[in-house]
């Protein structure tokens, strides 16, 4: 059992660790959804995935050593998560210590983190209605013929080739 705690803090860490990297990449894409720069944008899309797919990996060693603790207590899995284990290890105060921190942490961090992909989500819906704004306003421009009145009030229709997004003369 001691050998599968020690597992755990050492996965747990881990976890934390690349976390902790995490949290700038992701502070750092909000900026560049704002300066709209789509290649870097890119870029760190694909580091965060690196990060995504490394969580994910340490995220099923996790639930593998949770299970064989499980097992060696004598308790389903589904039943235990890292709260029930700090609780299960009353006699053992280092490791109930450092596994109560890293669950804090991991919490804090997760947090930081869901409130960060709100904002970007939140920055890309923004965006995305900008773009749809000025489809419509280009659209609008191209379909919608322009009557030029001259002094005699008869109307021009002026081809959409010869006229900008602004009429000087009126």
């Amino acid at each position: 059992m001691a050998s599968l705690i020690e597992e755990l803090i050492q996965t747990l860490e881990k976890e934390e660790k690349v976390y902790e990297e995490l949290l700038p990449v992701v502070e750092k894409k909000a900026q560049i959804i704002i300066k709209n720069d789509l290649e870097e944008l890119q870029r760190v899309t694909a580091a965060e995935q690196d990060y995504v797919d490394l969580i994910t990996s340490l995220e099923h060693n996790r639930n593998k050593i949770i299970s064989n603790i499980g097992i060696v207590m004598n308790r389903k899995p589904e039943e235990l998560n890292l709260k029930a284990i700090v609780a299960m290890l009353e006699k053992q105060p280092a490791e109930q210590e450092k596994l109560g921190r890293l669950h804090d942490s991991l919490i804090k961090k997760l947090g930081r983190l869901k409130d960060l992909n709100m904002q970007n989500k939140i920055l890309i819906e923004q965006s995305l209605e900008m773009i749809e704004f000025s489809m419509n306003v280009i659209q609008s421009d191209r379909i919608a013929p322009v009557n030029n009145y001259n002094r005699a009030a008869a109307t021009q229709n002026i081809p959409m080739s010869q006229r900008g997004m602004f009429d000087a003369k009126q």
